[in-house]
């Protein structure tokens, strides 16, 4: 048979196929309460409900454990603690430190010591209540001030520098300083963690789980239970929400559910009520940012000093990567021609913090979008200006850490922005407005995202798929992704689909799974689709090679006559049916079915000496969003929002607007009402939606205008497209910055008053007032 060229198989990557905007292959099921998750499976007779035993104390040592109330209660079947663990007792992602059950030591408040399985959850935790622990208290750091000043670390600090940033700030014509808090972030996804163990007669267990990585959930349940890999397979259908904290946070359940299971041989759910989620699972991470700058009349940055500090909580979780890109994006979209920059994981006892959408990156572009904002009022510039002066550029194009800009798209983005959105126009109306009014003020800021696409761990950027087509001509295609609500598998099986030429209709994406294709890494790091879509994309040129060369020899035509399209196979002007061509090749004993690989090309940081690639590409985008206050109450509304959103070649622009206008909204909550707290017992307060406050309908910005920036990514992605999952959140720091913006308007925009995040009422009031103060002190 003949070889179909390269030259073929390189087109289906780079197809001038349009975009088209398909439905979420969910979206019917969703909306009539088909769409099946795990707590709406039919629950089998005999099946037991989990509920544990948190700890009471933030550091204390474990005395004695009171059971025998607890087994006694009705329902009750079950009771184990940390030496009833068949296997290893760690459950931890990376880093060892995070334990399915306390032994010795309990390290923050709601660390599970106890477990219970009953015949119904409301058994299990009446019995819960029944357990009696005593604890010796010992002291606990619950901020990062303390755990900076001991020197408490989960994992050793990192620093990036590129010349000598601290000689370059003292030869600056100017010099500024500040300091910024960052609370975390919960995740509310709509559907909470969850998940389900069967056991098998072979002494292993089929875990049903809510996880962005089963295969880790695969890993660990392996581990505790003491077995090899193959006796355990992990599931994914599909996630009510996850944000990252599904990533690594998930297994414990799963574990959990299948210690039961496989001691009592039978079905086993744990499912968390949201006050226990809430108490029990790690945040976005508090970060505590100081940096020092040096820069010129015009604005221009000659140097500058970071220090981010995150609060870890207990045990390392994922903390070096999410501090590690933070460090990464304190340039944001800004040329440092030299700087230092250090990341601090710091260890205190508290829940330990995890995966947040962004995974660090928007805790390190405030910091940038604080400092270039400082550095506009100091220079008495406006900010966007600041802004431009300081971008990438193609002859300023080197990040800190070593990484060159080979795709110039930033200055070209706000430009357009700019002008689409009447900035200069609207800024002169809101000065006006700002003069004349004295209860309302306005704000205005735009503010760029580049935002890095590849994991910072390299080993995970690879990604497998499985891919059948059926005598009928029907296609089954299972991937290492996990679809979270975010498309991945409509992409998927678009990409299929187009891959081949065939009606979409052909294509079914399987649930993942982790006996379908072994070894995937988690959907995160907004890799998804670049990964498993070129994974699939692979398995697709691979077949398609088969069945062209399969019609050239039965059909004794020239390969590169041969294409198929529009759901036929054409030779020359005769088309024959995808379904008839599929039966021939069956009917001559061809392979129709092939794995699909990738991994990521170009790749690869280098930690000792800080400097590298760690992203294939940036995804860029620019924001700017207009604020009313309040002066009286500190209270705000966010009333108009225009987005541009890099998204190289939309493999589905409906699906991209959506993850677009979802994540700006979550990134607005998180820097204006999202508001996590702790009291000085390290129990934490923020624990139901009572007082949790994610956005609601009523905080939409009330005009909210989304495009595209339309040009195909210069990397060879899939077909040119471009990661959407986290990047839109980040743009709304705008938000933030606007609302710093009507305060500083009180100051005849001289000073820029401190602002936390999140800026809820509380704290734009107290912003405003230091606006006030600043210039009656100075007038």
């Amino acid at each position: 048979m003949r070889k179909l060229p390269k030259a073929l198989l390189r087109v289906q990557t780079e197809s001038a196929h349009k975009p088209t905007s398909i439905a979420h292959e969910s979206a019917y099921k969703h909306v009539t309460g088909r769409a099946q998750y795990l707590d709406d499976i039919p629950e089998w007779p005999n099946m037991l409900h989990l509920a544990t035993v948190g700890a009471e104390h933030a550091s204390a040592m474990i005395e004695s454990i009171e059971l025998d109330a607890a087994r006694r209660a009705p329902g009750v079947v079950d009771v184990i603690t940390q030496g009833d663990i068949p296997g290893s007792a760690d459950v931890s992602p990376v880093f060892s430190g995070d334990l399915l059950l306390a032994g010795e030591r309990v390290d923050y408040v709601g660390q599970t010591v106890v477990a219970v399985a009953a015949t119904s959850l409301e058994a299990a935790r009446r019995a819960c209540k029944l357990v009696n622990i005593h604890y010796r208290s010992e002291s606990a750091r619950l901020s990062v001030q303390e755990a900076l000043e001991r020197e408490e670390f989960v994992l050793p600090s990192h620093t990036i520098s590129s010349g000598d940033a601290g000689a370059a700030i003292a030869r600056a014509e100017h010099q500024l300083q500040g300091e910024l808090y960052l609370r975390g972030q919960e995740h509310f996804y709509l559907e909470g963690q969850i998940s389900i163990a069967l056991p098998n007669e072979d002494g292993g267990v089929r875990v049903y789980s809510s996880s962005q990585h089963p295969a880790e959930v695969q890993k660990l349940v392996a581990q505790v239970l003491g077995v090899p890999l193959h006796l355990v397979q992990a599931e994914v259908r599909r996630m009510g929400g996850a944000f990252g904290g599904k990533e690594s946070q998930a297994a414990a359940l799963a574990c959990m559910a299948a210690v039961f299971a496989v001691r009592n041989q039978r079905p086993v759910k744990y499912r968390m009520p949201r006050r226990d989620d809430m108490t029990q699972t790690g945040k976005r991470h508090d970060f505590w940012n100081q940096y020092r700058a040096g820069f010129d009349s015009d604005g221009v940055i000659r140097g500058v000093e970071m220090d981010l500090a995150g609060l870890c909580g207990h045990s390392p979780d994922l903390s070096d990567g999410v501090v590690d890109r933070a460090m990464f994006h304190a340039d944001n979209a800004y040329f440092y021609s030299t700087a230092r920059i250090s990341g601090h994981r710091c260890r205190t006892n508290t829940v330990s913090n995890t995966a947040f959408r962004g995974f660090g990156g928007p805790q390190g572009m405030v910091a940038a979008e604080a400092m270039l904002d400082d550095i506009a009022r100091a220079v008495g510039a406006d900010p966007l200006d600041i802004r431009k002066r300081n971008l990438y550029s193609a002859d300023r194009n080197t990040t800190p850490y070593g990484q060159a800009l080979e795709e110039e798209v930033l200055p070209q983005l706000i430009e357009q922005l700019e002008q689409t959105a009447d900035y200069r126009a609207r800024r002169e109306q809101i000065r006006a407005f700002n003069v004349s009014s004295t209860q309302i003020k306005k704000g205005l800021a735009l503010t760029p995202v580049k935002f890095g696409i590849s994991f910072t761990s390299k080993h995970l950027n690879q990604a497998g798929a499985l891919l059948h087509i059926y005598a009928d001509g029907s296609i089954h295609v299972s991937h290492g992704g996990t679809e979270m609500g975010q498309g991945l598998h409509t992409k998927i099986a678009q990409i299929v689909a187009r891959g081949f030429g065939v009606d979409l209709e052909r294509v079914r994406v399987a649930a993942t799974a982790t006996d379908q294709v072994p070894n995937a890494s988690p959907t995160a790091a907004s890799a998804g689709t670049d990964l498993n879509g070129m994974a699939a994309l692979n398995a697709v040129n691979t077949l398609k090679q088969r069945l062209l060369e399969y019609a050239a020899e039965t059909y004794g035509a020239d390969i590169e006559r041969i294409s198929i399209r529009d759901d036929q196979c054409w030779i020359a002007q005769r088309a024959i049916p995808f379904a008839e061509l599929v039966k021939g090749a069956y009917i001559d004993r061809v392979s129709l079915s092939a794995t699909g690989f990738y991994r990521t090309p170009k790749i690869g940081y280098n930690r000792t000496a800080a400097r590298g690639r760690p992203f294939l590409y940036f995804a860029n985008g620019a924001a700017a969003s207009e604020v009313e206050v309040d002066l009286n109450t500190g209270e705000y509304r966010v009333t108009r929002v225009d987005i541009l959103q890099d998204v190289g070649d939309s493999l589905n622009p409906a699906i991209d607007l959506g993850q677009v206008e979802g994540g700006f909204v979550q990134g607005m909550g998180w820097v204006t009402s999202e508001e996590l707290l702790w009291n000085d017992q390290g129990r934490i307060i923020s624990d139901s939606p009572a007082n949790y406050k994610i956005p609601t309908a009523g905080d939409v910005p009330e005009i909210f205008n989304v495009d595209f920036f339309q040009r195909p990514n210069a990397e060879e992605t899939v077909y040119r497209s471009k990661a959407v999952g986290e990047p839109p959140l980040m743009l709304a720091i705008s938000v933030w910055c606007a609302l710093r913006d009507a305060c500083a308007s009180l100051a005849e925009y001289r000073y820029n008053p401190p602002l936390g995040v999140p800026a809820t009422p509380e704290q734009v009031y107290f912003c405003a007032r230091a606006a006030k103060e600043y210039a009656e002190a100075t007038s």
